[in-house]
């Protein structure tokens, strides 16, 4: 049975100078060599008006429309699997991400409180199996209040998805990587890449 992967992706930076990019296309590359007769669905929220409309209160009323939120959940709904990709800014995902995740994460439609005990949720996309991709430039540990990847898992993990092993890229702005472009970085993990795709 082929699957329907969702890929979606949120840096800011120029796409041939993205090491977030590049994390995604070797995992995608090896993910297609393995699983050929999957469908493969971009989704570069660079190209989404809604990944930049920031919730405020003057928009509250509006924000949840179906062109901003319920075609980007019935899309979720959609498909088996999704990849998301986001660089560390700022500490934390970046803005097109959170955005997007903003839009999503809409009761009675990815979530719901409705028959659970108090303090619980239940969470409505069960059905789908999230590969999260991050990178940041300082080496793992230097800010471990930004950990924008258990952000990502535990935000998928709330809507009810299964989380395959995150793959977390560091140290991208500090020799040797910083000397490397991005498609020479992640030859240096690609036994890492190859080890966590087969379990997607």
């Amino acid at each position: 049975m082929s699957n329907k992967v969702l890929v979606i992706t949120g840096t800011v930076s120029a796409p041939e100078k993205s090491f977030s990019m590049a994390l995604t296309n070797k995992f995608v590359e090896e993910y297609k060599a393995l699983n050929p007769n999957d469908e493969i669905i971009n989704l570069d929220l660079n190209n989404e008006a809604m990944a930049a409309i920031t919730i405020t209160r003057d928009n509250f009323g509006t924000y949840f429309n179906e062109n901003d939120a319920l075609k980007y959940i019935n899309q979720l709904k959609e498909v088996n699997k999704v990849i998301i990709a986001s660089p560390m800014n700022n500490f934390n995902v970046s803005t097109l991400i959170k955005n997007y995740l903003d839009h999503i994460l809409l009761a009675d439609q990815t979530f719901s409180y409705k028959y659970v005990k108090k303090g619980d949720a239940v969470g409505l996309l069960d059905h789908l199996k999230v590969q999260i991709l991050t990178t940041q430039g300082a080496p793992y540990g230097w800010y471990l209040f930004g950990d924008h990847t258990a952000y990502l898992k535990g935000t998928w993990e709330f809507t009810g998805a299964t989380v395959n092993e995150p793959i977390l890229f560091a140290g991208t702005k500090i020799a040797p990587i910083s000397t490397m472009n991005p498609k020479e970085a992640f030859l240096t993990i690609e036994d890492k890449i190859k080890e966590v795709v087969k379990n997607f």
